[in-house]
């Protein structure tokens, strides 16, 4: 892949500044809708939603059909729909999972298999009602046979430290509460035109985070809040 700065075109050397909700699931629903609230509060009115398509292999929209109605709400109003693999979970021993990572869902799937779980989760998402241009992968766990398959189905996929689109990569690195909060100001200081903020769930338990969030929208009050849909 190519460096190539998206949203040339549309947005030039205009600053901007993506937020993308991790995790949207049934279990997280009530917590991603006051994340999404307290966004919009904080005049963030465009947002990407990485939904997990089957977390406990079913389909999420038959366990929540008014997280299916909310995901629809929030679309029409602007934010962007995006795959996060299938469950966001792998099933291999219970140690190696505290080594490597639960998240890292695709780290020993096969081609075959992951395929079969890309196809899956995708075409849950198409029944629930949306199309899915892009894909994150749990953990940010990529593998070669993943990326072949992403390269073909998708508009564009996140890494951490890119947005990998159809015409080239750019660098855009992903600043994330998992950080202290001195970090989180300081990566959000050291952010260039685009602003990348990663969200999840969990992080909204923990209070001096928070309040380095409200900093950093704060000082990033004159960006213009967009999707990775825009950018890609």
């Amino acid at each position: 892949m190519t460096s190539a700065p998206y949203g040339v075109a549309r947005y030039g050397h205009e600053q901007r500044i993506a937020v993308a909700i991790h995790d949207v699931e049934p279990a997280t629903f009530e917590r991603c809708a006051l994340i999404r609230d307290w966004l919009d509060d904080h005049g963030i009115d465009r947002a990407t939603l990485l939904v997990i398509p089957a977390p406990d292999l079913h389909p999420f929209f038959q366990r929540r059909p008014d997280l299916a109605a909310w995901l629809l709400d929030c679309r029409d109003r602007g934010d962007a729909i995006a795959q996060h693999g299938f469950q966001h979970r792998r099933a291999v021993p219970t140690g190696r999972l505290r080594r490597r990572g639960a998240a890292a869902e695709f780290a020993h799937m096969d081609a075959e298999a992951t395929h079969a779980s890309i196809d899956a989760g995708r075409r849950m998402l198409t029944l629930a009602g949306f199309a899915p241009r892009g894909f994150v992968a749990p953990g940010y766990a990529y593998t070669p046979a993943l990326r072949r398959r992403l390269a073909d189905d998708f508009d564009w996929w996140a890494t951490l430290l890119r947005l990998v689109g159809r015409e080239g990569a750019s660098l855009a690195p992903a600043l994330s509460l998992s950080r202290s909060a001195l970090g989180v100001r300081a990566g959000a200081l050291a952010s260039g035109r685009l602003l990348r903020l990663d969200l999840h769930p969990a992080d909204f338990d923990r209070p001096r985070l928070v309040l380095a969030l409200e900093s950093v929208l704060a000082g990033a009050s004159r960006r213009t809040p967009v999707t990775y849909d825009d950018l890609c």
